[in-house]
């Protein structure tokens, strides 16, 4: 067993590119290649080339966080990042507008404890853009901010705070904070702040923040992509090398500070069932001991076969979810257990057995077995995210060894401890960091008549303790900057050419019993991904009981008829596999994601689970445990209670997508499934004369085929049809409604309004989707820059179109703060009405969105998975092979006229069908005022209730 995981890590590195042999021990880790130089002014430069797509990812680090906040500026870090996106001085206007014309793609920004990053991914030939704009706000920012930008932003992330807060569990991470680090702790609080420190915050702030903290000598670019160093050391000075270094930054020290007692405390909140959160405190990233807690926590709890799921979950059936983890920080870390205990369970017992585990493992630590499938999983969800350049790609990696490490290739040093861990120093650590004192939350449904505020006003939390170390000052050095080489005055570059778009011809083939494979070949690392796309989804529940599709599909990860669930993970685990199943609307697909070096195997297990499910009657009742908690779970949610409520509402009963759009069912239907339903679905849906097999990755048609005959060759179809879904026409609604669900004390509304839109397979879907990007489907589009940029009563607003075979939805959302629910539905209502009326959607506007789409297209399929997810399009909603290919010329010949008569088609406001969530004794009124429509107050079933007023 042992000699099969050591070569299974060895195919692991195979992903990344190895090491050279003359490397000796390192050869067998993942490697990132990279350059390093720094600019006479002192902003550090890392370079990665990766030219396998036309991109290159931007990635600016200022070593600056929550953890560096004095004392009443609190959330001041990311604040200030959200005032570097209201524009510089030489481009007014919000920052997203030059990138969304550019095709950027995963493009944000965001603060955490010790760091404050913005990044995004740009086609090559907007590389130039990109750096002028990040230099722009880094150099030129301050005669931008005035009072209303700073008033705008601090209201927007006031909302980002309350639409946090209005989660389930969503006030727990700042208790745990106050409660596990002394008060005199730079993580004593949590990163968005206090309402009142953020009411506080004035211009002379902003001023002083980026004077202290946004130099360039406190600032790391992270190049990465479709880039030479030369190139980047060129391209580095000209728009960077004039920035002054800035005051030199005193560097918070690490600062461990174990309880020296266990504490607990309790917290309550609108959820539908307890759960218990311990925490420790424990080294800070980069120390040996945060690498064996890693490998400790991934053996205790980190999946199903993990020693706390299997008592807690399996065995003694206490707890419908059970997990362990390490957060590991620049200056201490948590490890944090967390358990949702089953509804009737005491608390106190689900913890009792928790402890027991935990004391157990404590005493001998983890088993060989454990350990080595520690470490294979833990490597493999490393290497997995070395396919992209941005995002949480290759530009991260790097930037986090350099910011809070000085060493980009940090990675590789946890990487090699990793390998050479043992249960001996894995034991160690975890006796002397999770033998200490720790803190337990146990949050409970909140009573009748709850105040949040008052409960969190009484925490106490923690004093400050001695022994904090100062600050230190970098050695002294010094920096000069250059003279400018960019004319700001003549405004952003022009980007003029965009690199061609690289997809690749699609294949296709069958197997001996005639289902078809559509191969896309992807050679670009050594995995290959699988899809068994089956004609089914939720729509599939019709004249079932609500839920059987994907209950079924979830079964399917469960036991086959050799092996159970247990035997099943641990296998997955050992083969470094990913093997899921999921439905959506219209299908339900089984996944495979398998290294090469596997393949075979990972095959083999694959079509087991897929082929032979056991739907053995405990793993049934488990998961329906689990289930009905999770729907108990959605009611709580905002987002997920009006996608329940709403689809009903809109396509009526009787159709197939007049269903709860979570996919998840009622309570009473799964309360009532059994084996011989699914049984019977998997008949009727899950077989190979209703199935398509996709492939992307590094293979062909010639290597796949007989692989792929070899397992699913001999399938054969039941005699019996394959059943019909009613996904047939409904008319519009004939006047608005609107429908009220109460949600005591929520600090925002979720407002919901919906539509009927064509299929999207009808012939003007592009119109449309380009239409409903400038209306609600981008950050500068019309509601966005409303309700969040220009009222500030939204984190974010805007509208979508989901997929669907059928008529799809139109969702119109807008979480928004309390007082301003009625408003910001009149607001709605006005855009609304405006685009298809008064104010229709203009040239430059649809001029934007095709842009948009267009030159996203080449940073869009950078991964074998968005390879894999493109062919899936391809073949659900009967498109063309060379579909992508051809989406440049189709997208550019969509005109103004065409786009506003999509949209017309679909947007009649006299139709909307209303979903708003939240406290109705303080909301009701208000919208009752509005006369929106006929006014329903319903409860989570989308039954009516009587108001709580």
């Amino acid at each position: 067993m042992k000699k099969r995981l050591t070569l299974l890590a060895a195919g692991l590195i195979s992903l990344a590119g190895g090491a050279s042999a003359a490397d000796g021990a390192s050869a067998t880790l993942p490697e990132i290649p990279f350059t390093r130089f720094q600019l006479p002014n002192g902003l550090t430069v890392v370079v990665h080339e990766d030219h396998k797509a036309p991109v290159v990812a931007v990635s600016v680090w200022y070593h600056v966080g929550s953890a560096d906040e004095p004392a009443r500026k609190t959330g001041f870090a990311h604040l200030f990042e959200h005032l570097m996106f209201s524009g510089s001085e030489n481009h007014k206007g919000t920052y997203f507008q030059p990138f969304e014309l550019a095709g950027a793609t995963d493009m944000n920004g965001t603060t955490w404890f010790d760091r404050t990053n913005y990044f995004e991914t740009v086609p090559t030939t907007a590389l130039d853009m990109a750096l002028w704009m990040e230099s722009d706000r880094m150099g030129h920012l301050l005669g931008a901010i005035g009072q209303k930008e700073l008033d705008t932003q601090r209201g927007v992330v006031q909302n980002e705070k309350r639409q946090g807060e209005n989660q389930p569990y969503g006030r727990v991470d700042e208790n745990v904070l106050v409660n596990t680090y002394p008060a005199n702790h730079p993580y004593h609080h949590d990163t968005i702040g206090s309402m009142a420190d953020l009411d506080a915050a004035s211009l002379a702030d902003v001023k002083q923040w980026f004077h202290d903290y946004y130099g360039a000598a406190n600032t790391t670019l992270v190049l990465a992509g479709d880039i030479t160093v030369e190139q980047a050391r060129a391209k580095a000075q000209k728009y960077f090398g004039d920035i002054p270094a800035g005051p030199p930054v005193p560097r918070q020290q690490p600062w461990v500070t174990p309880l020296a007692t266990s504490t607990r405390g309790v917290q309550h909140d609108q959820v539908a069932q307890p759960r218990i959160v311990r925490t420790w405190i424990a080294p800070q990233l980069g120390t040996d001991d945060a690498v064996q807690l890693d490998l400790a926590t991934t053996a205790l709890g980190g999946g199903k076969s993990s020693r706390l799921y299997q008592r807690l979950v399996y065995q003694d059936k206490l707890v419908d979810d059970v997990s362990i983890s390490i957060g590991p920080f620049a200056l201490a870390s948590q490890v944090q257990l967390t358990m949702d205990v089953k509804e009737g369970v005491d608390p106190a017992k689900a913890e009792a057995v928790a402890n027991d585990v935990l004391a157990e493992f404590l005493a001998k630590g983890p088993t060989d077995d454990e350990l080595e499938r520690a470490k294979v999983s833990n490597l493999a969800g490393f290497v997995r995210v070395l396919e992209k350049v941005g995002g949480s790609g290759k530009a991260t990696i790097l930037a986090e060894g350099q910011v809070y490490r000085n060493d980009p290739a940090a990675y590789r040093k946890d990487l090699e401890r990793s390998q050479q861990a043992t249960t001996a120093t894995v034991l160690a650590a975890s006796k002397h960091w999770l033998g200490k004192g720790s803190y337990t939350l146990t949050v409970l449904p909140a009573p009748a008549g709850f105040d949040p505020e008052a409960e969190d006003k009484a925490v106490k939390g923690l004093g400050d303790a001695a022994g904090r170390p100062k600050a230190v000052l970098p050695a002294a050095k010094s920096y000069t900057a250059g003279k400018s080489e960019v004319d700001r005055a003549s405004g952003v570059p022009a980007v003029t050419s965009f690199p061609d778009l690289k997809f690749p011809a699609l294949q296709r083939g069958k197997l001996k019993n005639g289902i078809e494979v559509v191969l896309a070949e992807r050679h670009t690392v050594p995995v290959t991904q699988i899809q068994l796309l089956f004609d089914a989804g939720y729509a599939a529940d019709q004249g079932r009981k609500l839920g059987t599709a994907s209950f079924t599909s979830a079964l399917l990860n469960e036991s086959t008829t050799d092996l159970d669930s247990v035997e099943v993970s641990k296998r997955k685990e050992r083969l470094g596999a990913i093997i899921g199943s999921s439905c959506s609307l219209d299908t339900c697909a089984v996944a495979l994601n398998a290294l090469n070096s596997e393949l075979q195997p990972s095959l083999e297990l694959f079509a087991d689970v897929v082929r032979h499910p056991a739907f053995k009657p405990e793993d049934i009742e488990r998961v329906r445990g689990q289930w009905i908690s999770g729907i108990a779970q959605e009611k709580t949610e905002p987002t997920s209670l009006a996608l329940r409520t709403l689809p009903p509402l809109l396509y009526g009963k009787q159709h197939a997508y007049g269903i709860p759009f979570t996919g998840s069912g009622n309570e009473k239907a799964i309360a009532s499934l059994t084996a011989a339903d699914l049984t019977a679905f998997q008949h009727d849906y899950l077989r190979p004369d209703n199935l398509r097999i996709l492939v992307a990755g590094d293979t062909t048609l010639d290597a796949i085929l007989p692989k792929l005959d070899a397992v699913f060759g001999d399938w054969k179809a039941p005699a019996s049809a394959i059943p019909k879904k009613n996904i047939g026409e409904v008319a519009a609604q004939a006047k608005p409604r609107v429908f009220l669900i109460h949600r005591p004390d929520s600090p925002q509304s979720l407002i919901l309004a919906g539509l009927l839109a064509p299929s999207t397979k009808a012939k003007d879907a592009l119109d449309l989707g380009i239409a409903n990007g400038a209306f609600g489907g981008t950050f500068t589009s019309r509601l966005n820059m409303n309700l969040r940029e220009e009222k500030r009563w939204a984190y974010g607003a805007g509208s979508m179109l989901s997929d669907a075979k059928g008529q799809r939805p139109m969702l119109i959302y807008a979480p928004v703060q309390t007082d301003k629910t009625a408003e910001s539905a009149a607001e709605i209502l006005k855009e609304a009405q405006a685009v298809i009326g008064s104010k229709p959607l203009t040239d430059d506007e649809i001029a934007k969105i095709r842009a948009q789409r267009v030159r996203a297209l080449p940073g869009s399929f950078e991964t074998t998975g968005s390879v894999l997810s493109a062919l899936s399009s391809i073949v659900i909603y009967d498109r063309p092979d060379d579909y992508v290919q051809t989406l440049k010329s189709r997208i550019d010949a969509v005109d103004r006229s065409a786009a506003e008569h999509a949209l017309s088609e679909v947007v009649h406001p006299n139709a909307l069908t209303w979903v708003i969530v939240g406290d109705l004794r303080k909301i009701e009124a208000p919208v009752r005022a509005l006369n929106l429509g006929e006014i329903q107050v319903i409860d989570a079933d989308g039954n009516p209730v009587k108001s709580p007023r």
